[in-house]
């Protein structure tokens, strides 16, 4: 649950936009690893996102999410470096950190913000550190290390690619929008093979799985008729990966921007259009006693052209992530299971999925997957408090 000082900086970042101060997210860019593994403060806002499916030497089967926001606030770098502090504010840091129990239908979510300060949070392409407190990612060479204690659990994974980047979208960019800029430069891991460790309540467990990691930067988004999305990574056991996402208008229809990526056994992707695809909710529902959204649990996935059927469904309905204050949606992001097939063969696997704008789809999800499209004048030191900020 974040705190009112978080409350109060989310507050301040919608004050006035300052978005033409970044880059837009454009066709052609040129990507270039490692490099583009870490920050890019010419864009507004950037994210990287790490969900997985684990099971322990007992069987016990664990989902987690691990998310790192960084989002610009003031470009300006103060030309006297005398009058400069580590407490300027240049960029805000979220994160959120959630474990799902899955045998044992619990969630444990949490969610902290901070800004850069003495080390306290940020990102290092010379370190191969992106952190938050200690909430970390530490990459060494192709691995990434995975840390992060809270105060019911704490997670330790090794996690090495079975592939190599993937580029969503066409021609650099996942255009989200009918307007120039309103898109993302997206890149993910699809498959990590992930071992290490899961301590729940003292109780340590050995586990292994798969992890996904998602890493966008852009300044804008969404666009004013677009309420919320839904989003699924999966992983099948025939080595072959999905990401797909449908955006919700207004008027209830699909947005024609949905898109996704089908990523063969070799690595090679498959840029997906709205029209290639259907995602269908099956009637199951669960409904949030904290914000009265209603999710849909249990998917339909086609794709038609390359033989694939699938079926989606959670073994833990509540797995929502809820915010006090209206400037940061609640969203519904949990592990699935998935079974079906493709062609005349039988296939299951294992995903994330994620939605949102069900709690109030009336134009307060404009603000693009979890935060923030638009920011504000710099803010000063006087208006954010050093230290974590969380629950």
């Amino acid at each position: 649950m974040l705190s009112s000082v978080a409350r109060l900086l989310i507050a301040l970042l919608f004050l006035q936009p300052l978005a033409a101060q970044y880059r837009a997210a454009l066709p052609g860019y040129r990507y270039v690893f490692p490099r583009d593994h870490f920050s890019h403060p010419e864009f507004q806002t950037e994210w990287w996102y790490y969900t997985g499916n684990l099971k322990a030497t007992d069987g016990h089967r664990f989902g987690f999410e691990l998310t790192f926001f960084r989002h610009g606030v003031a470009r300006d770098v103060p030309k006297n470096a005398a009058k400069s502090s580590a407490w300027d504010v240049h960029d805000v840091y979220f994160a959120h950190l959630a474990l799902s129990d899955l045998d044992s239908g619990k969630f444990y979510p949490t969610a902290r913000t901070n800004r850069t300060g003495p080390g306290i949070a940020g990102i290092s392409e010379s370190s191969g550190r992106i952190w938050n407190g200690n909430w970390q990612i530490k990459w060494k060479n192709n691995d990434q290390e995975l840390q992060a204690i809270a105060e019911q659990f704490q997670l330790y994974f090794l996690m090495r690619s079975e592939k190599e980047p993937i580029i969503h979208g066409e021609n650099g960019v996942s255009q989200k929008a009918d307007a120039p800029g309103r898109a993302s430069h997206y890149i993910s891991l699809t498959r990590l093979t992930t071992t290490g460790s899961i301590e729940l309540f003292g109780q340590k467990r050995a586990v292994s799985g798969l992890a996904w990691m998602d890493h966008e930067f852009f300044t804008n988004q969404l666009g004013a008729e677009q309420t919320g999305w839904d989003w699924l990574s999966l992983q099948l056991e025939n080595k072959t990966e999905l990401m797909l996402f449908r955006i919700r208008r207004k008027n209830g229809s699909i947005d024609r921007f949905s898109a996704g990526t089908f990523v063969d056994p070799q690595g090679k992707p498959t840029h997906l259009k709205a029209t290639q695809f259907t995602l269908e909710p099956l009637g199951e529902t669960w409904k949030s006693k904290a914000t009265n959204a209603v999710y849909p649990i249990r998917w339909k996935i086609a794709i038609p052209g390359l033989g694939i059927e699938l079926e989606a469904k959670t073994l833990l309905a509540s797995q929502e992530l809820t915010s006090n204050t209206r400037f940061v949606p609640n969203y519904w992001e949990g592990a699935i299971l998935l079974t079906g097939k493709e062609r005349s063969h039988s296939l299951h696997g294992a995903g994330y999925l994620e939605m949102t704008g069900y709690d109030r789809p009336d134009g307060a999800l404009a603000i693009s997957r979890h935060y923030l499209n638009s920011g504000t004048e710099g803010v000063s030191e006087r208006q954010v408090t050093p230290g974590i900020a969380s629950r």
